[in-house]
């Protein structure tokens, strides 16, 4: 049986309920996503590049990734965002002539995978930012 990215990478419950509910933005850069944390009063000085390696989020510029085993909450933020994932990996592969495959566009009229999001990945039952601040779901108690 195959592990999953999140129980390869195996983040703390701590660093995965971070990479839950803060407001991550993300960036494409050169193959690679620009983490930028919203929460803070300036978000600008808590942005960083994380390297993805064969869709793995491999490798953090902050702090805590140097400073501490396993994956920070930046590179668990973008493995428990699959969309985001696909799309660097899928830039690495333009940028480096691979060949990539489209998909299919989604039709208005079906809102079966509108309805989908990064909380489908998260355990506890606890909700991305996106449901949280789009009010589809609300924090638990």
């Amino acid at each position: 049986m195959t592990q999953s990215l999140l129980e390869r990478l195996s983040p703390t419950n701590r660093v995965l309920k971070r990479a839950q509910y803060e407001a991550f933005a993300f960036s494409l850069y050169d193959g690679d996503v620009l983490v930028r944390n919203e929460s803070h009063l300036q978000p600008g000085d808590h942005e960083y590049r994380v390297t993805i390696v064969d869709g793995i989020p491999e490798s953090c510029e902050c702090p805590a990734d140097k400073r501490f085993e396993g994956p920070c909450k930046h590179r668990t933020a973008i493995a428990i965002r699959p969309t985001i994932l696909d799309v660097a990996t899928q830039m690495q592969m333009v940028a480096d002539g691979g060949v990539t495959t489209e998909k299919a566009p989604i039709d208005p009229e079906d809102d079966t995978e509108l309805q989908e999001c990064d909380c489908q990945y998260l355990n506890d039952d606890f909700p991305c930012w996106e449901c949280v601040k789009t009010g589809r779901r609300e924090l638990p108690e």
